[in-house]
């Protein structure tokens, strides 16, 4: 039986006589340990501070952000975990039709006004849930994602009120393991009771990562079709039309997708980017100052935004705004690490313009050089860097940047799109030679770490392993093989939570880097092999961290 006593609950709400009403509610449904957040800012700090069961939300937040948006950006930026319930309470009777459109759905959402007695029967009602999906979650923590699909499997008989969404968490644990074939069977298995959005989403990206990209365009054409407010299959058909070329059919998808969603900044990044590709530098101007704008109300802004508006404007000749864009980005973030490449790169940019060569080239060395290795600046960005290096007669700093990128390269796209920017300047030689360097060099760490770890110093390969995960640290392949040297260590060695943890941490990077890698399911397979050896279970594993903690 769902219990509410020991909650610890976030209220998100700006409306003094809302926020007492609300404690006075949740007081009366035996919660106590309740905190405020004014704003989603405040939101935001209080998350990353502390850990809480619930969040109760109020859809209208004010200026530049809504509930629904939180929530995604929590979600997606990994601040709040899955067992952390967040429910929307909103006086918006057409929320319904947000919450169906929305893939990062809120656990429950509540229409004002209400009752003690409603919110009660909805928190006992969503913690009931709750508590039936927190022993996958707790396996996922731990990261066994073999273990969690065989407990959505048992789960599904012992909860059959959920079995959709038992499939649903199946479906998707499959695709993150590379299982595609089993993922896009059990999203067709839920098709067949239920033309679900969300299922006929996850169809068509399986199809995607199947390469077959018509009929996941079919699937998102018609799901679009029948649910025109479904973002996020705009977003997924935006990447898909890129993939395949079609840079002018995504920017479309984007637009759709903005028009019906216009406070995203991810969505709104990715259309000044696509706008900046096909050479519109007006559009690009109009959607990147209304990132800037938007950015300065979210906890999520990027300084790679002013530099997206300076390239805008520099293209039309507007050298006086990319002076004051220049100036905002200093005055707005100029103390961030990455605010500071991001200054130097437009300054170089706006002093090519201007046609003053020689402070251009002082900036872009200096700003090769401090951006090498660094994860800072994103693989576009780079691009960006190495095109500039090459305009202004400075290819050796172009080849550094150039293999910095390839050498952490996480995806067939960002080889592709390295491979192009390389040879839109005569480079496509170096491309190659840059290519076959750091394929050697990968071959020669792994192989490195292998060996001692077949002479049988363990503790060796995870140094050796461990050193080459520092160098590239966004290398799938370097990744997963440190992860393998880790696990081998515990195999032969014991069980250590600590290289356990760092396992998780670089298979997690890795999957993120490289969606579907070759060896993904081969070495989570082991990573459950070990827990079950070693009888680990996610209870002991969490006390174990905290105690680290502390």
């Amino acid at each position: 039986m769902a219990t509410l006593d020991r909650l610890r609950v976030l209220v998100i709400e700006s409306q003094p006589t809302m926020r007492t009403q609300l404690r006075t509610m949740l007081s009366s449904a035996g919660i106590e340990d309740v905190s405020f957040a004014v704003s989603a800012g405040m939101a935001v700090r209080r998350l990353r501070e502390q850990r809480y069961d619930l969040v109760l939300c109020e859809y209208h937040l004010g200026e530049g952000q809504d509930g629904q948006h939180l929530l995604e950006d929590l979600r997606s930026n990994e601040i709040i975990p899955l067992a952390t319930l967040f429910i929307m309470i909103t006086g918006e009777r057409n929320y319904e039709r947000v919450v169906s459109a929305a893939e990062l759905a809120p656990n429950d959402y509540i229409l004002k006004p209400l009752t003690s007695e409603t919110l009660r029967v909805r928190l006992l009602r969503a913690v009931e849930k709750r508590d039936a999906f927190l022993p996958i979650w707790r396996l996922m923590e731990i990261g066994d994602t073999v273990g969690a699909i065989d407990y959505c499997k048992q789960a599904e008989d012992t909860h059959p009120q959920y079995i959709i969404d038992f499939l649903r968490l199946e479906a998707e644990l499959h695709a993150a393991l590379g299982h595609v074939e089993q993922a896009e069977t059990l999203y067709r298995q839920i098709l067949e009771s239920r033309a679900i959005p969300w299922a006929r989403l996850g169809l068509a990206r399986i199809l995607i990562q199947r390469k077959r990209h018509d009929d996941a365009a079919d699937i998102l054409d018609a799901l679009i079709a029948d649910n025109e407010n479904y973002i996020d299959a705009y977003d997924l058909l935006a990447r898909l039309r890129e993939e395949t070329g079609q840079v002018e059919l995504a920017r479309v998808a984007l637009q759709a997708a903005t028009a019906r969603s216009p406070h995203r900044l991810a969505r709104l990044r990715h259309l000044g980017a696509v706008s900046l590709q096909l050479g519109d530098a007006s559009s690009a101007e109009a959607v990147m100052a209304e990132v800037v704008r938007k950015g300065k109300y979210s906890d999520f802004r990027d300084p790679e935004d002013h530099v997206r508006l300076v390239q805008s404007q520099l293209s039309q000749g507007k050298l006086d705004d990319a002076v004051a864009t220049i100036a905002d980005l200093d005055k707005s973030m100029g103390r961030q690490p990455k605010a500071v490449l991001c200054r130097s790169l437009s300054t170089a940019l706006l002093c090519a313009r201007q046609g003053d060569i020689p402070r251009a080239q002082e900036a872009l060395l200096a700003l090769a050089q401090s951006s090498a290795g660094s994860s800072e600046l994103s693989v576009a960005l780079k691009q960006e860097l190495v095109k500039a290096c090459v305009d202004n007669n400075l290819g050796k700093a172009a080849s550094e940047v150039a293999l910095d990128i390839l050498r952490n390269a996480g995806d067939e796209r960002t080889l592709e799109s390295t491979r192009a920017v390389l040879k839109s300047r005569g480079l496509a030689e170096l491309s190659q030679q840059i290519e076959q360097r750091i394929q050697a060099e990968v071959k020669s760490l792994v192989a490195t770490g292998a060996e001692k770890a077949r002479a049988g110093d363990y503790d060796g390969a995870v140094s050796e392993m461990m050193n080459a995960a520092r160098k590239m640290p966004g290398n799938p392949h370097v990744l997963f093989n440190a992860a393998l040297a880790l696990l081998r260590h515990i195999e032969h060695r014991g069980w250590n939570e600590r290289f356990a943890a760092q396992a998780r941490n670089l298979i997690a990077r890795a999957t993120k880097l490289a969606p579907g890698y070759p060896k993904l399911a081969a070495i989570a397979d082991f990573m459950h092999t070990l827990i079950e050896h070693y009888g680990i279970r996610p209870d002991a594993t969490q006390e174990a961290a905290r105690r680290a903690r502390a």
